[in-house]
């Protein structure tokens, strides 16, 4: 099963076509999307697109670029509709969580404070999260080690190997989409081939990170199946063998995609 386990559906971007983007999908290969909710403003249209598509299934969470202009009670709003979505089978956890370091932030105490309270909601539910993790692999390790969640994905990897390593020691499994694509993202290619097959999970986060054939491009889910065709490539595997054990991978960290 072919699963972008990370996609923006709610996006302006996809505004004008958002149904026959999800169609174009389908076509493709793409059996499951993934969409993460970023704020508050959010929770309702994230869910609404489960909804209306069988192939989507959501998360709910506060993203750490939208900290800044969330307000406190946005937590309890966060842990409310959770609650509520627990019967939904279309929710599959909690994000798009982490922390930043990359943009300047205003306070970054805050940041996480935002960071350690939605990871208390997700062990609370006992739900997985999709983390967003941005030079702060360090900081993030941190938390998770101290507050004990079961799992989840590490959204668009690039840290170091012996960071990755501590993630995937942690119940986690590295998500790669487009930025895999690029020759020069050696790095990242390093990474996709450095550890066992079970530590993958693939992504699109479109519309953003489009793939190397879409450079400067609106991403969309469609582009997980040539995404797919390059971690294969790299890893020296059958494109099955990546579908099949990224989808695997992918239903065990996020078991409510069953």
């Amino acid at each position: 099963m072919l699963i972008d386990t990370h996609c923006h559906l709610d996006a302006a971007e996809f505004d004008e076509d958002r149904d026959a983007v999800v169609v174009r999908a389908v076509q493709a290969g793409v059996s499951r999307i993934v969409v993460p909710a970023v704020e508050r403003g959010n929770f309702a249209a994230v869910c609404a697109l489960s909804q209306r598509h069988d192939s989507v299934r959501y998360a709910l969470g506060i993203h750490p670029l939208c900290v800044d202009r969330a307000q406190d009670d946005d937590l309890l709003a966060l842990r409310a509709a959770v609650a509520a979505a627990m019967p939904d089978p279309a929710f599959v956890g909690v994000g798009e969580i982490g922390l930043d370091r990359f943009v300047p932030v205003q306070d970054p105490s805050r940041h996480e404070r935002f960071f350690v309270e939605q990871l208390r909601i997700a062990r609370d539910f006992d739900l997985p999260v999709i983390l967003h993790v941005r030079r702060a692999q360090d900081l993030i390790l941190k938390q998770l080690r101290r507050m004990g969640v079961r799992g989840g994905i590490a959204h668009a990897f690039n840290g170091s190997t012996q960071q990755a390593g501590h993630f995937i020691e942690q119940g986690f499994v590295l998500g790669f989409g487009g930025a895999m694509t690029f020759e020069r993202a050696l790095q990242i290619r390093r990474l996709a081939v450095g550890f066992d097959a079970s530590a993958y999970v693939l992504e699109t986060d479109a519309p953003d990170i489009a793939p190397a054939w879409r450079w400067r491009a609106r991403n969309a889910p469609e582009e997980l199946t040539p995404i797919a065709e390059v971690f294969a490539q790299l890893r020296q595997v059958s494109l099955d063998q990546v579908i099949l054990q990224t989808g695997i991978n992918a239903r065990r960290v996020l078991p409510r995609l069953q």
